[in-house]
């Protein structure tokens, strides 16, 4: 995986070197690095943990270019899922869309979706398995990171009553910090839908579960949108059949095989069927199911079924 230097602003990391030396008859100097996380003065590092059940109201501020720009998000996570609603007003009258992002602990970027412009006004909603993260809009899509050099035209700040989450950076043997990123330690051999090619209407994909999951029946619906995001619902059925206390995980998966997790029913043994619904960016994707013993953000379970399409 690529490593990418992690620098939001200048004195996002305050190493400070600390010298000590021995009075004996040999001197030895020994230098310890000691690396901590602090804000920056201008408050370019805004990750917070959303609580669950109650709407937190986030102000944007504008880049410098946006000055007379105007964003606020309304965040609200329930269960295991984030809404954030945005609106954005004051915008340039050529602004035809921009990347919004959520940054997380980690200092990697995911794209939640373009915001569409319209007469200088956006106001969209996205969702996200995210609960630690803050937000920012560039007009550049497909980043990894945000650096010095990324252009910003709206970034969160930190609402009051919150504290910012520590950035989880780890030393590479120096003065440089370098974000880490979380792994998947499975390996799911998902194949892409082709989903440019569907029609732009609602397109059904039935999937056949086998194994310890025979007897579950279950479908996908995946919407794709003139502005690039597709959404998807996905039924089950006969949930009767399929293992108890178990939670039921669908992922998205992107051609470079990053994993995304859309949503997931709990199979308490009472219910018949269940329901998720969630919507992603990627403009073509694999899906497939896991069965989970706990909540997780990537996929570990070793039973999965991928969709294919003509099954």
């Amino acid at each position: 995986m690529k490593r990418l230097l992690f620098n939001i602003g200048s004195g996002l990391f305050l190493t400070v070197a600390l010298t000590g030396a021995s009075f004996a008859q040999n001197t030895t100097t020994t230098t310890t690095t000691v690396t901590k996380t602090v804000q920056n003065p201008d408050g370019t590092y805004t990750v917070i943990q959303y609580p669950v059940g109650k709407e937190v109201v986030v102000d944007l501020t504008p880049g410098a270019s946006m000055r007379r720009a105007r964003g606020i998000a309304h965040i609200l996570r329930t269960g295991d899922q984030t809404s954030v609603n945005l609106d954005l007003s004051g915008l340039p009258s050529d602004a035809s869309n921009y990347y919004v992002y959520a940054v997380d602990p980690t200092g990697a970027a995911t794209l939640l979706g373009p915001a569409g412009v319209v007469n200088g006004t956006s106001r969209v909603t996205f969702t996200t398995p995210m609960d630690k993260f803050m937000l920012v809009l560039s007009p550049t899509e497909g980043l990894n990171t945000i650096g010095n050099d990324t252009a910003v035209v709206f970034r969160s700040v930190i609402p009051k009553g919150y504290a910012v989450v520590d950035n989880r950076a780890t030393s590479s043997g120096g003065a440089k910090q370098v974000a880490t990123t979380e792994t998947v330690t499975s390996t799911y051999d998902v194949p892409l839908l082709g989903v440019p090619g569907f029609s732009k209407s609602t397109n059904e994909i039935r999937i056949n579960f086998t194994g310890d999951l025979q007897g579950l029946k279950g479908k996908a619906y995946i919407n794709p949108r003139k502005d690039g995001t597709s959404q998807i619902k996905m039924r089950f059925d006969d949930m009767k059949m399929a293992p108890k206390n178990k939670r039921f995980v669908l992922w998205a998966v992107s051609p470079d095989k990053q994993y995304t997790k859309l949503g997931q029913v709990v199979n308490t043994g009472a219910r018949q069927e269940g329901e998720i619904r969630g919507e992603t960016a990627l403009r073509d994707f694999g899906l497939f199911v896991t069965i989970e013993d706990t909540d997780v953000n990537q996929p570990t379970s070793t039973i999965y079924s991928p969709f294919k399409i003509g099954e």
